[in-house]
């Protein structure tokens, strides 16, 4: 199999897992296409990508254009000569003029078994439904949101207590292995393409601060699974005295009906909060700049009981 034969793009740790399984299976792409590089953390400093900095120790042409639209990196792509251009998590939208490029097509490695859950953020929208498996597809990509056929797919169950953390590294392992099991039948063109039934397909939008508000007029099993589905970016989080409070851990429990938000008891067991349906039980905050710290010891600071969360 000619390594130069295969394009990959993507850009952060769960494009990575893919990168990394491709090399090590000895199908290493003639390039790589990733993100500019960008500020990030509490710095802001310049950073490189996963993705970008694995090409680079392993030697691997990195290319990083603004856009895809560029004439220029159309006929850079042109001249490679792909069979196969591979796209996990890359971030930048493909062009028709660059998925008419390769023989075989543009694949990408979707974290959802479509047609449920295209878009920007499928793990979370994963666990915030309650769904009881999710997985990966293999899709070849077409100018619509991820709607292209079908050309395999695996399947995994979700942890009745996963966060969006821990299912995002479990997919983007099994991603990196479908992805291998299937490059050989990708760049001869032996998957059957299946077509998505379109009247099955959900979204999932790209996630805002804002959307990881707790709502305390949801029921606690709803609310359990937005403090999992954000965790670890952006944090669910409530207001209390004008304070933005993030919670990290928290279970459904039996409790008195209370008005949705009201701190029905706090302690050794943690904060009690009552919610539409049910009460829910905090276990492990976090104050602004602070470290996390269990609910107990957070109640142990101050009076809670009776007070309302927003």
């Amino acid at each position: 199999m000619s390594a130069a034969k295969l394009l990959f793009a993507g850009t952060p740790d769960f494009a990575l897992e893919s990168l990394q399984a491709l090399y090590k299976a000895g199908s290493i792409p003639a390039a790589v296409l990733t993100q500019p590089d960008r500020p990030a953390g509490r710095g802001r400093q310049v950073a490189e990508s996963p993705v970008k900095q694995f090409a680079l120790e392993h030697d691997i042409p990195v290319w990083q254009p603004e856009t895809l639209k560029d004439a220029d990196i159309v006929a850079q792509i042109s001249q490679a000569k792909p069979d196969l251009i591979i796209v996990a998590a890359y971030g930048l939208l493909l062009p028709q003029a660059v998925l008419d490029l390769p023989e075989r097509g543009c694949v990408n490695v979707h974290a959802s078994l479509l047609p449920r859950w295209r878009g920007a953020a499928p793990i979370q929208a994963a666990i915030l439904a309650g769904d009881k498996e999710t997985g990966i597809t293999l899709m070849q990509m077409e100018a619509g949101l991820d709607s292209g056929p079908v050309l395999a797919s695996a399947a995994i169950a979700i942890g009745t207590e996963e966060t969006a953390g821990a299912l995002h590294d479990r997919l983007a392992a099994l991603g990196g292995e479908l992805l291998v099991q299937k490059i050989g039948e990708l760049l001869e063109g032996k998957l059957e393409a299946i077509p998505q039934d379109d009247s099955l397909a959900s979204y999932a939008g790209k996630i805002r601060t804002q959307d990881a508000a707790i709502d305390w007029s949801l029921s606690a099993q709803q609310i359990a699974r937005t403090i999992r589905a954000y965790d670890p970016a952006p944090g669910a989080s409530f207001s209390l005295g004008g304070e933005i409070i993030k919670c990290w851990k928290a279970e459904p429990v039996d409790g008195d009906q209370g008005r949705p938000g009201t701190i029905l008891s706090a302690g050794k067991d943690g904060v009690v909060v009552a919610c539409a349906g049910g009460a829910l039980r905090l276990t492990e905050i976090q104050r602004p700049g602070r470290r996390r710290v269990t609910a107990a010891e957070f109640a142990g600071q101050r009076k809670l009981s009776g007070k309302r969360l927003h």
